[in-house]
């Protein structure tokens, strides 16, 4: 699940009035280029890896910026400094105010937008579902998705693989999170829950909605709106449905098992709060995994070494391979660049300054994981650094962000990439459609393959069993 966007959007949420404050001097803020904002701007959205490489060069491991969506922000590209913003107290760095540009989507109920006591309530009666044993209840699905969506793919055309890991994702969230079976009401839901994630699957897209608070009157803004009251009218009727449904307690979909829990103080969460977790289950759960699945595929067929190491293993039922090639996938080509944490109240201590209130701190995914003194010849797709003693520590790797803040779907995602992966395996055998490998662009939150990943099948394979 997703708590950030990218870089040039790290705050465009902020009050205008931002705009007008003075600069920090002295220690208290890191230093930073002297450039006006719409040229670091432009760096942002033109060149974001060279821009970010060349501030880091001349400034240091923590850099104040300013963009024409924020006067100031400090990002942050060392192991050493992440640990101190994920260790920080929750109370002083606020994820949740850093996430607000995603409201008009999730809600302002949502686990990613909350904050203190708030949020702690919501992610303990958030996390069983998302826990060891129960999860793994959820591989079946994820293997008859998977299933599903190789037996329809063409045989003699090519085709881009990340519209089909987005209908696999979207499957087990329909199964898996909503509990709602193959017929006309997953279609509905299928179908609202696409109008509503397309329009801010553009920059564009969230930036409008950004600056709207999703209430702009007319045009797109309008139907957005529209889009959004339809599925929260199917969300509203499936709550209500299953909260009539007589086999409730036995059911091990998410949904149910949000509607029976509790509190510490007894209290269950209400129909607006069980709202804006499931949307934000489905933004933050579907795209970026499927995204994730597709930059999996693309790397492991540019890599024939590695590709023919994970047959080989999987055909002995070892996944500790698998599991190294979900986290270098994750690590070479992270879905979300970027997190971030709003000081409140007294200034926080980063290394030899103090950000003073106000001001955002994002730790930088994409730079800290290419950086070669962490990561030796980070372009090339080793899954192997993730095995053995000298795997990369939870400060090093952070595709899910970190501390109280990790994401709360990420056990989830890299379960469900693994059984995705593995059955496409033992399915078919794919080949890539083009010969240069795919870049990478910002499409909404996510950083996606430009072309989608474009493959024909080369092989149906034939499995014991079928």
């Amino acid at each position: 699940m997703r708590h950030a966007y990218p870089e040039v959007l790290l705050s465009a949420a902020a009050p205008a009035s931002s705009a007008a404050a003075p600069l920090a001097s002295g220690p208290s803020l890191p230093p930073g280029p002297p450039l006006p904002r719409w040229l670091q701007t432009l760096g942002f959205i033109l060149a974001p890896a060279w821009f970010l490489n060349t501030v880091r060069a001349r400034y240091g491991d923590a850099v104040t910026l300013r963009s024409l969506f924020d006067e100031r922000f400090v990002m942050v590209f060392s192991p050493e400094l992440v640990r101190e913003v994920f260790r920080g107290p929750p109370e002083q760095l606020r994820a949740g105010e850093a996430n607000v540009v995603l409201e008009p989507v999730v809600g302002r109920r949502s686990l990613l937008l909350l904050d203190g006591a708030r949020h702690l309530r919501e992610r303990k009666l958030m996390l069983p579902p998302f826990h060891g044993e129960r999860m793994r209840a959820y591989a079946e699905t994820m293997r008859g998705a998977t299933d599903d969506a190789v037996a329809a793919w063409p045989r003699d055309e090519v085709f881009p693989l990340i519209r089909e890991t987005q209908r696999i994702t979207l499957a087990v969230i329909m199964r898996a999170v909503f509990g709602v079976e193959e017929g006309a009401r997953q279609e509905e839901l299928r179908t609202r829950i696409r109008a509503v994630l397309d329009p801010v699957a553009s920059r564009t897209g969230i930036l409008i909605l950004a600056l709207s608070g999703g209430r702009r009157g007319a045009g797109a803004g309008r139907r957005f709106e529209a889009a959004r009251d339809a599925l929260d009218e199917s969300i509203y009727a499936e709550i209500a449905r299953r909260r009539e449904a007589s086999d409730l307690a036995e059911r091990e979909d998410v949904l149910s098992m949000l509607l029976l829990a509790r509190d510490e103080e007894g209290e269950a969460m209400t129909d607006a709060e069980l709202r804006d977790e499931l949307v934000t289950l489905l933004a933050a759960g579907h795209e970026t995994t499927a995204t994730a699945l597709a930059w999996a595929f693309e790397l492991l067929h540019r890599n024939p070494r590695v590709l023919a190491r994970l047959r080989a293993e999987l055909a002995t039922d070892s996944e500790d391979y698998l599991d190294a090639v979900v986290k270098e996938t994750l690590r070479i080509r992270p879905v979300i660049l970027a997190v971030g944490r709003v000081v409140r109240g007294a200034p926080f201590p980063l290394g030899a300054y103090a950000v003073p209130p106000g001001v955002e701190i994002n730790p930088s995914i994409s730079v800290l994981h290419r950086r070669p003194d962490v990561f030796p010849a980070p372009a090339e797709f080793r899954p192997e650094r993730h095995l053995g003693p000298d795997a990369p520590d939870t400060y090093s790797w952070i595709p899910f962000g970190g501390g109280t803040r990790r994401c709360i779907g990420a056990s989830f995602a890299t379960f469900e990439m693994r059984v995705v992966i593995r059955r496409v395996l033992e399915r078919t055998e794919l080949a890539l459609a083009d010969s240069r490998p795919e870049k990478g662009v910002r499409r909404g939150i996510t950083y996606v393959p430009a072309r989608g990943v474009r493959v024909r099948v080369a092989e149906v394979l034939a499995r014991a069993g079928d």
